[in-house]
């Protein structure tokens, strides 16, 4: 992800979380960490071969530990596979990173998030009471120790770029 994303990936993130969407300052923050050789984050926008942004992911890596700090793919590409190929993106940069392990929090109603989260080896860890604001949402907390991570599901598709 490059600065120039930001306006389109705004637009992709009040689309599909509009009562706890990110603000530009996070994402500028975030993109401050992502770059030169003492970089912690990774973040990474999909787009369709007509130049259309239609999903973004985002890690934070310090000390040992990874944090899947966001992945959103556009309605229309849900059941694509690309909500995979962003994570096995993040993944592979954890482990470049030197990540032991990767956490994440996802809305206990997301079960489509879930269900990508488990195939690739996360599991449950505990509840974060109240995490989405202002619904009040609790977060279910998932970890994957990555030595012990399966290998990424095959999928192809739409390219993704930093």
């Amino acid at each position: 992800m490059r600065w120039w994303d930001i306006a389109p990936v705004l637009e992709l993130e009040r689309e599909l979380f509009p009562e706890d969407a990110w603000s530009e300052g996070m994402f500028w923050s975030e993109l401050a960490h992502a770059r030169g050789p003492g970089a912690t984050r990774r973040y990474v926008v999909a787009e369709t071969p007509g130049g259309r942004l239609v999903g973004y992911a985002g890690l934070a890596a310090a000390g040992g530990l990874g944090d899947v700090q966001t992945i959103a793919v556009a309605r229309d590409q849900w059941g694509t596979g690309l909500g995979a190929r962003l994570l096995t993106d993040l993944l592979q940069h954890a482990t470049a990173f030197e990540c032991d392990e990767v956490l994440l929090e996802v809305r206990v109603d997301n079960t489509r998030a879930q269900k990508l989260y488990e195939r690739f080896g996360f599991e449950p860890i505990g509840f974060r009471r109240g995490y989405y604001q202002p619904g009040n949402i609790d977060a279910l907390v998932m970890r994957l120790r990555v030595q012990d991570a399966p290998d990424a599901p095959d999928v192809q598709g739409t390219e993704t770029h930093g």
